[in-house]
């Protein structure tokens, strides 16, 4: 077994720190004050360096490298803050990943190199108003119309809602209940029938858009189908590539509090000396460091094992939920170690927290995964209709 990264993952990973810690430190303050996620030029210049294709194929226009140096890249980006780190998420780990695996020829050679290009963003529509965790509740709707699928129906948490080109919609087809009915359908934003409500306002996250999709006779081509009725199980497969993209998100924040407060508390004096040199201090740094280590573990051993297919649903589950609990605990103890100064905006640490308590929500949460764990140790699903 060998924990070794390659010459070429160290050079990707020194490249992606270079680049995301010397230019985009003052994008990720803008996109913060703003609330305006990443913008076009800003896109082709992550394009141009490669990092928003690192494990798409090459006859796509990507790397064709496994998923570990994507999550190599985007850890180097979350560092910096979510709002910057999240069209390589999108792309790397994200909805692009089903389209290029599952979609049609014609619809992935369309999507994924404007995608791996920086010219369209893709994002992933799961959620309902009455099913989140409860995802095989859905209720917006699928029918076969001649040449065309219909939708109808409302979606809700939408990541990138309102401002990416490309949807990755999960929808219930011809009626079928159960997660039997369940399957995937990509819709173009410009579709007739597709429309956007106001953007959420979120504790963090900011520049990461959020809105409700409003699907009225959406009508696509068949070449437009994913995943029919039956294949929610191979929806979910690959959305273990995103729940590690998830945990990569947090250990990126959760790395970066633990850089930027290793700084602090050797510059900062009190007492006629640097609070690292009192005990408590070292006490709380090295628990940190164990925390951020044992997460970046974690999933380095899941996306390895991986490669370029799909993870195994345990240790991602195991990643996500450790490194979403982690995150937390990091980046409250770095704002606490830098006092005031961790609580005002200007310096970034609060930031960090508002941006960690999301990836414990997002893409399945911390409970549910708790709960997915345990059906693997003892070999069943747990009913949570019982």
């Amino acid at each position: 077994m060998d924990f070794t990264l390659s010459d070429d993952q160290r050079q990707l990973r020194e490249t992606a720190r270079k680049f995301a810690g010397n230019e985009l430190p003052k994008l990720a303050d803008e996109i913060d004050d703003t609330g305006h996620p990443v913008n076009e030029a800003w896109l082709e210049r992550y394009a141009e360096m490669g990092f928003l294709g690192v494990n798409t194929r090459e006859e796509h226009g990507g790397l064709g490298l496994p998923h570990l140096d994507a999550y190599l890249a985007m850890e180097e980006f979350a560092r910096v803050s979510v709002g910057v780190a999240f069209p390589v998420f999108e792309c790397c780990a994200g909805p692009v990943r089903i389209v290029e695996a599952l979609g049609h020829p014609d619809l992935a050679a369309r999507v994924v190199p404007l995608a791996v290009q920086g010219k369209m963003l893709v994002a992933i529509s799961m959620s309902e108003p009455d099913a989140g965790t409860a995802l095989t509740d859905l209720r917006t709707t699928a029918r076969l119309d001649g040449d065309d699928i219909v939708l109808n129906g409302t979606k809700r948490w939408c990541s990138g809602a309102g401002h990416s080109q490309g949807y990755v919609v999960f929808c219930r087809f011809d009626g079928i209940a159960g997660a039997k009915g369940i399957g995937a359908v990509f819709v173009d934003r410009d579709t007739p029938g597709v429309s956007f409500g106001p953007q959420e306002r979120l504790m963090g996250f900011r520049g990461v858009p959020s809105a409700d999709i409003m699907l009225d006779e959406v009508r696509v081509p068949r070449e437009h189908l994913l995943v029919g009725a039956g294949g929610f199980s191979e929806l979910m497969g690959f959305f273990n590539i995103e729940r590690l993209g998830n945990a990569t998100m947090s250990l990126g924040v959760a790395a970066g509090a633990l850089e930027q407060v290793t700084t602090y508390v050797q510059e900062r004096s009190q007492f006629g000396r640097a609070i690292v040199d009192f005990q408590a201090v070292q006490m709380r740094l090295a628990e940190m460091a164990i925390k951020v280590e044992a997460a970046r573990l974690m999933i380095h051993r899941a996306a390895a094992n991986a490669g370029t297919g799909l993870p195994n649903s345990t240790e991602a589950a195991m990643a996500k939920c450790f490194a979403n609990e982690i995150t937390r605990e990091v980046s409250t103890t770095a704002m606490q170690l830098m006092g005031g100064y961790g609580y005002a905006r200007e310096y970034g640490m609060e930031r960090r927290v508002r941006d960690s308590f999301g990836w414990g929500i997002a893409g399945g949460s911390i409970d549910i995964q708790k709960v997915n764990i345990a059906a693997g140790l003892v070999g069943r699903r747990f009913n949570q209709r019982a």
